[in-house]
């Protein structure tokens, strides 16, 4: 039966521009339209594509957001797949008036659509410019006067979260989605409207979140879900819409059903981050793979604005950016093609559980304060649910079942600059993926082994690859020799190149962490702040080149919590049985004559070995090893009482600061991550721990008697009331004082670090340090000062000084 005879014989098509129909194949999901008509009645006609034609229904009163609206729509006759797009005039004869493309997109069935046709129901999600959302047709039941020959249906918009005004859509969508003209300008045959005539900018590259094993906490923190698709940049400007992945390839041929919705948001110009991901509730992975090989349904989810009409927004702060990018898609509708990435100011763990519960991807937290950089940073963190990666395709098993190409593939990663065996995965696809792997893997075949070293066996019956695919696999973790445990293919990333391709953390043996087995790493340190022990040692082995640049080669004091912070802890100075090897020990005189056996680390793997033993806090000496005799270091630990305001502390550092400059002594300012500030002197390893103390004591004493009102020398707790107390004793033989990136055994999981004195001022608390500032700190230059003698021109100045406050 031709389904369009009909359609073809209420038209003469010498005379009207609408399309007879081809007979070209159907290239996808889906298709959805409707056609804004202004015929004897203006109307707004329904087209869902079926079964090779387009389902048509005129719609009266056009398409209404408020569920409690039934409109009417008349079913007409089916129309040609190649009418989805039609705009243009029809002149005088059926259907004469000017046509307006007023939406356009795709939409699938909820339930049965042929038995949905014989009953009269029809559920139906659509993915489009205005009308995405649930909606139902119901065909009525009854025939009013007038109603023969004609079948009557209605419209009805589902409770979703697309749901708005009764006449909002018709209200506010005057214009076409194709060509930005009005039905008046469509009559009168006018040009297209130019909406984006800026200059497009220029690629840039996309700020790459950095794994962690927990989402953060603290109010900075904006959460978003991690989409499982293709990241994206699109240019918008004068020439139309540009769509690059991840490393600056054009892929805008691939994704150009999204062309005319980016083409259609208010601005000149525009670059905006985001993801393509499968449209219509599909979006995982393979769902886009399947749209981009069939023409199926996308959609864009925008995360950051990085440029708007010639202004360059990365400078600015996140939040500062997210709400020009709110702006920028005001008059996006919910569920639109391009749409808002939604985020929650909220606490972190409830999102990822919720996401992770119901089959999510997993989390993306970003800091409300940071600029955009392009480049992995803490300021954007990402949490997964489960295990998901990527690994290179090194080769195949052949299969010996007719048909099937292969049995497994080989997977690998690089690293350290090398190709390393990963194992085997030999499910998750369909004939798809199959023949896709197929053709893609066959100009790939070599007969050299693409691994320098190779477990025995492993190589037998291979076909070995040139390693340039990479491949997504859901699986289980790794095994203890590295081996992927129940991988599952889903798909090729042709976004990614395999140079880039390495052992992901999370991902690899979560017990070794610089070479040292972490036992119980899922274990919470910190139970309200979702560190674990785990993520506590990859914290230290992060920062421990600029860590290891005050604490190394020095005896330590450790605070361990084995179990915890909501447990008991205890400090250890000696060393201990079980500790491993990188916690190095060192033979330490004691006052009597005797000799203890002290702790020490020079790399990162003994600051992680530390945290393997329960951990939480490094104090050093104020010498080397190598001449525990003379220190290095002189502190002055500002220990405020609970009345001082921490402005008060501050403000007092910097007096400590200057009056030292004044005897000949630079200093530099550690935050503690506590309450107070160290003033730190760094010294040629000339004097004795006598002469630094005695130095101290007598500094501390003369600040504390030309300012009594604001100072104490004295430990007694009733000299301090109201007072800061200058802590001059940590520069007694065997004394500590906190390291420089320790973290603190306390609530919140805060972090000591080195602030440079113009910062100083601008602390609101001790506290302020959070792990990830931390790492961002590491990797920046460090604050050094120099090393300076406390010799006798000092100490003369420091008499002087005595004589002047006496």
């Amino acid at each position: 039966m031709d389904r369009l005879a009909r359609y073809r014989r209420m038209r003469d098509f010498g005379r009207t521009p609408e399309p007879q129909g081809s007979s070209d194949a159907p290239t996808g999901g889906l298709r959805f339209a409707v056609q804004k008509h202004a015929a004897t009645r203006l109307h707004w006609d329904l087209r869902l594509e079926w079964d090779g034609v387009l389902l048509s229904w005129a719609v009266t009163r056009g398409p209404s957001r408020d569920p409690g609206q039934k409109r009417l729509a008349v079913r007409t006759e089916d129309h040609p797949r190649d009418y989805l797009d039609f705009e243009g005039v029809i002149p005088e004869g059926y259907g004469a008036g000017a046509v307006m493309l007023w939406d356009i997109g795709w939409w699938m069935p909820l339930t049965d659509m042929e038995a949905g046709l014989a009953t009269g129901t029809l559920k139906l999600r659509i993915l489009s410019h205005r009308m995405s959302g649930a909606w139902t047709l119901v065909r009525m039941k009854g025939r009013r006067k007038g109603d023969a020959g004609r079948q009557n249906w209605l419209l009805i918009k589902e409770r979703d979260s697309a749901v708005g005004g009764a006449d909002d859509l018709t209200d506010t969508g005057l214009t076409s989605v194709a060509t930005g003209r009005t039905l008046d300008a469509i009559a009168a045959g006018a040009t297209t409207v130019a909406r984006q005539a800026g200059r497009r900018p220029a690629f840039h590259a996309p700020q790459l979140a950095t794994l962690r094993d927990a989402p953060p906490t603290g109010d900075v923190w904006r959460i978003e879900p991690k989409h499982d698709g293709y990241r994206a940049m699109v240019a918008l400007g004068k020439g139309g819409p540009r769509i690059l992945t991840r490393n600056g390839h054009d892929w805008t041929d691939r994704f150009a059903a999204l062309t005319p919705y980016m083409a259609a948001l208010p601005c000149k110009s525009a670059l905006i981050d985001g993801e393509v991901v499968a449209g219509l509730g599909l979006e995982s992975f393979g769902a886009l793979q399947t749209a981009l090989s069939q023409g199926g349904p996308l959609a864009f989810y925008a995360f950051d604005l990085l440029h708007l009409d010639g202004k360059d927004l990365t400078p600015a702060p996140f939040d500062d950016r997210r709400a020009a990018l709110e702006r920028l898609l005001a008059d996006q509708p919910a569920m639109a093609p391009v749409r808002l990435s939604p985020y929650l100011r909220t606490d972190g763990q409830t999102v990822l559980d919720a996401i992770c519960a119901v089959g999510g991807e997993g989390i993306v937290a970003k800091r409300g304060d940071a600029p955009y950089r392009g480049r992995r940073t803490t300021g954007w963190l990402k949490v997964k649910c489960g295990t998901l990666a990527e690994f290179i395709v090194a080769g195949y098993a052949p299969s010996d079942v007719a048909g099937r190409p292969f049995a497994s593939l080989v997977m690998a990663t690089r690293d350290d600059g090398k190709l390393t065996y990963r194992g085997r995965v030999g499910t998750g696809f369909d004939d798809a993926a199959m023949d896709r792997l197929a053709r893609a893997m066959a100009p790939l075949q070599r007969d050299r082994c693409p691994f320098a070293t190779l477990p025995r066996d492993e190589g037998r019956n291979t076909v070995w690859l040139t390693p340039t695919l990479v491949a997504e696999v859901r699986h289980a973790g790794l095994t203890d020799a590295g081996r992927i445990r129940h991988g599952a293919f889903l798909g090729l990333r042709d976004d990614k190149p395999a140079r880039t391709v390495t052992l992901d953390r999370a991902t690899g043996p979560s017990e070794d962490v610089a070479g040292v087995r972490i036992s119980n790493p899922r274990r919470m340190i910190f139970p309200d702040d979702r560190v674990s022990k785990l993520g506590l040692a990859r914290y230290y082995n992060d920062v421990a080149p600029a860590m290891l640049a005050t604490a190394a080669d020095r005896p330590l004091s450790l605070l361990r919590y084995p179990a915890g912070i909501a447990d008991d802890g205890f400090f250890q100075r000696h060393a201990g049985d079980g500790f491993p090897d990188a916690v190095r020990r060192m033979p330490v005189p004691t006052a009597d004559g005797g000799t203890d056996t002290g702790l020490w680390v020079g790399d990162a793997a003994g600051l992680v070995g530390c945290v393997q033993m329960g951990t939480i806090e490094f104090h050093l000496w104020g010498a080397h090893r190598d001449r525990i005799d003379r220190p290095d270091r002189m502190v002055f630990d500002l220990d405020p009482d609970p009345a001082v305001g921490f402005n008060a502390v501050c403000s007092a550092a910097i007096d400590i600061r200057d009056r030292l400059a004044d005897l000949g002594l630079v200093s530099h300012a550690v935050v503690t991550g506590g309450k107070g500030v160290h003033v730190v002197v760094n010294l040629r390893r000339t004097a004795s721990w006598e002469t630094v103390k005695g130095f101290a004591r007598v500094f501390a004493t003369l600040m504390a008697a030309r300012q009594p009102n604001r100072f104490t020398a004295s430990m007694a707790k009733a000299r301090r009331t109201n007072r800061i107390f200058i802590d001059w004793l940590r520069n007694e033989r065997g004394a500590t004082a906190i390291a420089p990136f320790s973290v603190r055994a306390r609530p919140g999981a805060r972090v000591a670090v080195l602030v440079a004195w113009d910062e100083l001022p601008n602390l609101h608390s001790a506290d302020f340090c959070t792990l990830d500032a931390a790492r961002e700190r590491a990797a920046t230059a460090a604050i050094t000062t120099p090393a300076v003698t406390l010799g006798q021109a000092v100490v003369t100045r420091l008499d002087r000084w005595s004589g002047q406050a006496g």
